[in-house]
């Protein structure tokens, strides 16, 4: 079950600076997960999890398995790219293959270092990159409302239905208001979904500071903060500069440089999960001899889903789980404690999967 979160920025506000960071942490991870596979505009890395090492130490795993997150780096936007210019139609083509949107912006002053707009100003950049999409939103939309205007004259309850959620996307972006913003009904959003639009994707901003500013952020990230809450977006402090220092460090020489610097992680942890969260996902473990192994499912998955993101034919011979939370696995020391305790549940079909949920399935082949 692959995760998508594209990484999206005006030139010159750190993106290339901060993909380049995860493509070689990923790079790093390699010798670890050899499953581990990176393209030129592909970074694919680990969510940390300590929850993992605590699982695999109690079961004495010969391996640990973490999952993933893949970060797409794509091509620079300027003003106008909605209409083509720069890498507009590049740019617009490959965002629409993402689930989410990490967005650079520069919280950081530098003569050295030349930006597309007059003066640091990161809410802006985000409101420029905004509008773009929102236009080529409005412009997907409008094309397409004469087809579905035929049909719905038809007699079409679908197209009725669809044809009515698009002027509602046309009136809110039209309003300056991105799609993710529109009211709707839990019976619209397979339709919605379905429109493909770029500001329906849930959003990150990622504020890159100074060095100096990596563990508190500054005024311009305080900024950014507080339109992210506004808009119940999500928003994390990040030094790429750092990021790219880290990422070509030994791994025993991390730790004193980030307490150097005043972290106590690095900054691509906190990207990372915050991408996670910010995709609406969550994490199950299979634990065992073998592998203690962590694997990603949407919030409100439930367990036959959780079955067929280990192996199809897990889902499709579903019978049970055998179930265990991670508080009670490492509490009770392992599955046989947990048993014993009573604590080992047996789930069934209807069962919605909690965050560190330890899972044995049990199904017919």
């Amino acid at each position: 079950m692959g995760f998508k979160c594209g990484i999206v920025g005006l030139p010159n506000v750190g993106k290339s600076t901060l993909f380049n960071a995860v493509t070689q942490t990923a790079a790093a991870q390699a010798a670890n997960y050899p499953f581990c596979t990176i393209e030129p505009n592909v970074g694919e890395v680990a969510v940390p999890d300590p929850r993992l090492a605590d699982l695999a130490k109690i079961a004495n795993s010969a391996e640990i398995v973490p999952t993933r997150l893949t970060f797409v780096d794509i091509a620079g936007l300027v003003r106008g790219a909605s209409k083509g210019e720069g890498l507009g139609n590049q740019f617009l083509a490959h965002i629409r293959e993402v689930d989410a949107v990490a967005h650079v912006l520069r919280c950081f002053e530098d003569a050295d270092v030349t930006h597309v707009e007059a003066g640091i100003d990161p809410v802006r950049d985000a409101e420029t990159v905004e509008t773009e999409l929102m236009l080529a939103d409005l412009e997907s939309l409008e094309k397409r409302t004469s087809v579905l205007e035929k049909n719905a004259r038809g007699g079409d309850k679908e197209a009725v239905m669809t044809l009515d959620l698009m002027r509602r996307a046309i009136e809110l972006l039209s309003a300056g208001k991105p799609a993710r913003a529109l009211p709707r009904k839990p019976k619209e959003e397979q339709a919605f979904h379905m429109l493909n639009l770029i500001t329906a994707m849930p959003v990150l901003y990622v504020c890159n500071v100074d060095e100096a500013s990596a563990a508190t952020g500054n005024a311009f990230s305080k900024r950014i903060e507080a339109k992210a809450a506004a808009e119940g977006a999500g928003s994390v402090v990040i030094s790429a500069k750092i990021e790219a220092e880290i990422a070509v460090l030994p791994a025993a020489e991390r730790a004193e440089y980030l307490a150097a610097v005043g972290l106590k992680e690095p900054g691509l942890d906190r990207l990372i999960r915050a991408g996670y969260d910010l995709l609406g996902l969550i994490t199950f473990f299979t634990v065992g001899p073998k592998f203690a192994h962590a694997w990603t499912l949407a919030k409100g998955g439930r367990a036959p889903q959780a079955a067929g993101a280990v192996h199809t034919d897990f889902e499709n011979g579903f019978i049970r789980a055998e179930t265990i939370s991670h508080a009670d696995y490492v509490a009770l020391g392992g599955e046989a404690g947990a048993r014993d305790a009573g604590k080992l549940r047996l789930e069934g079909k209807d069962y919605v999967v909690a965050d560190g949920d330890v899972l044995h399935f049990r199904f017919n082949t």
